[in-house]
């Protein structure tokens, strides 16, 4: 009964655990592979038995001498190796162009756009239908388009057409709703050889913005790019195969209406072959390609062969189109209404200031304008001397694995060479491990045991870790702290970050010391190597067998670290984990690592600012901390080996413990505030306010209900908890509920974002007196085969050009 309540761990107990204890004791002697270690166990005078511990061969260093890390050492140099890491991304992050200015003839003038941005911008807020959007913008843009026209070469000829679409159109985005436009406002431009094209290359721009937003970034900048890239080929000496249409197109922000009024209406639209759209998640820095297609590969070679500053990423297509960020891009509807294929770029760095009135044309650098300028122009010169683009349709097959290497150059290949390497990497992974494996138990001690317990203790520690950042996340919700890091990052790191780290090291640093007591530093440090191996290996196969393009990063995860690992092992084995080993270990992990860290910038960068606008539903402490958490257990991987190779872990875990205790003691006291409005850098609350007047009708047409108020939506987590200090009246004693039977709720959604935001507040307020007021009238009512009625009703008013309705109704 007592040897079989005992630990395992005291009865596995033996010398090299003994040696662990202390600086000054001795290592164990060196042992015959497959020497067999009697173990007493058992408590006054119980039972013992005798357990086999190969030291030698695959399963241990030959000499325990040179184990034992310093902790201090360990733990500094892996906090430097990864800051220098980091640092190495933000210098290349910095690096906007390889270059000057340019200004030369033929070449792109970032003065120049610059000059076109700040005209747009200083008309203000360009709603569509408003005077700013449908008559200043556009005399504005003719007036140069006119310039441009007078200074173009004579081998070239400029065609200009004002369209002004009415339609409709139903799409599944952001829930699914229809969208009716009547009079918008599209300029186009046709750049073509002197004696006409049949095929084009369209580059498209909006020129309208938020109603509280200059809209720099968000698109005037785009389009001030497309001016001056219409002015440089225009003037150009060089001849063009196909014709580029520019299309400054007038009403995006009402949901990509005027992009779907082109590309089904206009008559140019037949001639297009490809695309280039512009956008904007952000305000300024790089332009990243972050959709390309669909099945268009050639197109990636495009923009591979002919940009000057290349920036993109499958990841970033396959996490756009996955459909978690709840954003889309007139790209929707060139691809769906007009099957075209293309290239989707946005700026995307500094997103907590896009759609509101920071996003000033000072606060866009010239050098972003000049690389965007830069990268547009050369890769439209491309396609328009293209001969793919006359038969793109031909060249439709598959998909590509793209990305940059630190804005370098970017690699390329089809996604089918890429399943293929992505096996040989496998293929690699299952002949080293299996050779471990499958090898009998008498030369491999119990490997196969202990990696199985290693790989369970792997899981546990991440799936802990993920737990205990979830529960301080949740907490920290309920008690209305949320977004503490919003306006202040490095609050994240330390106290999610730091949590993740330090139960991780917890969790290996209890295994190591009652389970794996009697087993060698270098034998586990290698076992914790092979499991991080075989975790990413699975990683890889789940990405590929899966068709996602992603898996390319998984590739790199572990074919790197595979063949570091065969180049440093025998010096592992004589010397164990001495300064050479470490150096060339870390210098092995560069490449997978630094990538690792580019990426997660561009995560961090889009995702942070978009969960201080994701909706009342969505806790964004909870979104960051398993972001946060997922990205640590990455990046904490391939070190985990030393946590058994350290002669101790206290302090680090110590250290780590304190920062997330203090960290989230300041945090649940309310010192972090969100927001920020400093002007250098700000990071605004979102509210949306409409004042309004609400008529309800049955479904004889008749009025039953009529109030008057201002409806108010907070467009993150923490709801108006700010807000109630400095204004009382907006408090959770007016929040509003949602009218069940009515369309929406009964809210007059300006965008169908509903199940987004479901908490909302009505300040009664006087009503709303417009100088053309709206009037409804209900023409017909008619009962459907399915069990619903069609109501067809006229609405007329001054607010009209911005009416979205639901699936259902008709107008």
């Amino acid at each position: 009964m007592e040897w079989g309540s005992e630990s395992a761990a005291v009865r596995r107990h033996r010398v090299g655990g003994e040696r662990r204890d202390g600086p000054a004791a001795a290592p164990p002697p060196e042992r015959e592979a497959g020497a067999q270690e009697p173990l007493v166990d058992g408590c006054g005078g119980g039972g013992g038995r005798t357990r086999k511990r190969n030291l030698g061969g695959s399963s241990g260093a030959s000499s325990d001498a040179g184990t034992g890390l310093s902790e201090a050492r360990a733990a500094l140099g892996l906090a430097l190796y990864l800051l220098a890491l980091r640092t190495l991304v933000q210098l290349s992050l910095q690096q906007l162009v390889l270059r000057g200015a340019a200004g030369h003839h033929g070449e792109f003038d970032a003065l120049q756009a610059r000059d076109y941005l700040e005209h747009i911008t200083s008309i203000g807020p360009r709603t569509t239908g408003s005077p700013e959007n449908e008559i200043l913008t556009v005399h504005y843009l003719l007036e140069q388009i006119k310039l441009i026209e007078v200074q173009s070469n004579r081998l070239h000829k400029i065609s200009v057409d004002v369209q002004r679409p009415t339609g409709s159109f139903s799409i599944d985005f952001l829930g699914g709703f229809t969208s009716y436009y009547d009079n918008i406002t599209n300029v186009v431009v046709k750049l073509e050889p002197r004696d006409g094209a049949q095929h084009a290359v369209l580059a498209n721009c909006h020129f309208d913005s938020v109603a509280n937003s200059p809209g720099a970034s968000d698109d005037a900048v785009s389009c001030s790019v497309m001016l001056e890239v219409l002015r440089v080929l225009s003037t150009s000496s060089e001849a063009l195969h196909h014709a580029v249409i520019f299309l400054f197109n007038g009403a995006e922000e009402n949901v990509l209406q005027a992009s779907h009024g082109f590309i089904t209406q206009h008559p140019w639209a037949s001639l297009i072959r490809a695309f280039i759209n512009l956008e904007a998640a952000g305000v300024g820095g790089k332009e990243l390609v972050f959709q390309t297609g669909p099945e268009n590969p050639w197109l990636v070679q495009a923009y591979v062969s002919a940009a000057k500053h290349p920036f993109a990423s499958v990841v970033a297509q396959e996490v756009f189109q996955s459909g978690i960020i709840p954003s889309d891009t007139d790209f929707r509807i060139y691809r769906d209404f007009g099957n075209i294929p293309g290239i989707d770029l946005a700026f995307i760095e500094n997103g907590y200031i896009y759609h509101t009135k920071y996003d000033t044309a000072d606060r866009i650098l010239t050098d972003s304008i000049q690389r965007a300028g830069d990268n547009i122009l050369a890769v439209l010169k491309h396609l328009a001397t293209s001969d793919m683009l006359a038969a793109a349709s031909k060249y439709r097959h598959g998909n590509m694995v793209f990305f940059d290497v630190l804005g370098l150059f970017v690699i390329a290949y089809p996604s089918r060479i890429g399943s293929i390497i992505n096996y040989m990497v496998v293929m690699g992974v299952i002949l080293y491990l299996g050779k471990k494996l499958l090898q009998p138990k008498h030369k491999t001690g119990n490997y196969k045991k202990d990696f199985l317990c290693g790989l369970g203790i792997t899981l546990i520690s991440w799936f802990t870790s993920l737990v205990t950042v979830l529960i301080i996340a949740v907490f920290i919700s309920l008690i209305g702290q949320s977004l503490s890091w919003y306006n202040h990052f490095y609050v994240s790191v330390c106290l999610y970050g730091t949590a993740t780290v330090a139960k991780i090291i917890f969790i290996h640093t209890l295994a190591k010391r009652f389970y794996y007591m009697n087993v060698s530093d270098q034998y586990l440090g290698e076992v914790f190597f092979d499991i991080s191996l075989f975790v990413h290996c699975c990683f890889l196969v789940t990405l590929t067998y899966q068709g996602l393009c992603s898996a390319f990063i998984s590739a790199v995860w572990v074919a790197f670290p595979l063949l570091t690992k065969l180049c440093v092992h025998k010096d592992f084995k004589q010397h164990g984990a001495q300064g050479k080993f470490i150096a060339f270990y870390l210098l092995g992990m560069f490449i997978p690592y630094l990538y690792a860290l580019y990426l997660i910038w561009a995560v961090f960068e889009m995702f942070t600012p978009i969960l201080g606008r994701s909706g009342s539903e969505i806790p964004p402490d909870v979104v960051l901390a398993s972001i946060l958490a997922g990205c640590t257990m990455i990046l904490s991987s391939y070190f985990i080996n030393f946590i058994y190779l350290a002669k101790s872990t206290k302090k680090t875990m110590l250290t780590l413990t304190l920062v997330c205790a203090i960290t989230f003691l300041l945090v649940c006291s309310g010192t972090f505030f969100p927001y920020s409005s400093n002007p250098a850098n700000p990071k605004p609350k979102r509210v949306f306010l409409q004042h309004m007047t609400r008529t309800f009708h049955d479904l004889e047409g008749n009025a039953v209900k009529r109030d008057s108020g201002i409806w108010i939506n907070g467009f993150d987590y923490t709801g108006m908890s700010h807000i109630t200090p400095h204004i009382p009246e907006i408090n959770d004693s007016i929040r509003a509920h949602c009218e069940e039977n009515a369309p929406l709720c009964g809210f007059p959604w300006y965008l169908p974002v509903h199940f987004l935001i479901r908490k909302n507040w009505y300040l009664p307020a006087p009503e709303v007196s417009p100088r053309n007021p709206a009037h409804f009238r209900l023409i017909s009512k008619e009962q459907t085969p399915w069990d619903s009625i069609k109501l067809t009703f006229e609405a007329t008013g001054i607010a009209m050009d911005h009416t979205s309705r639901p699936p259902g109704l008709c107008l």
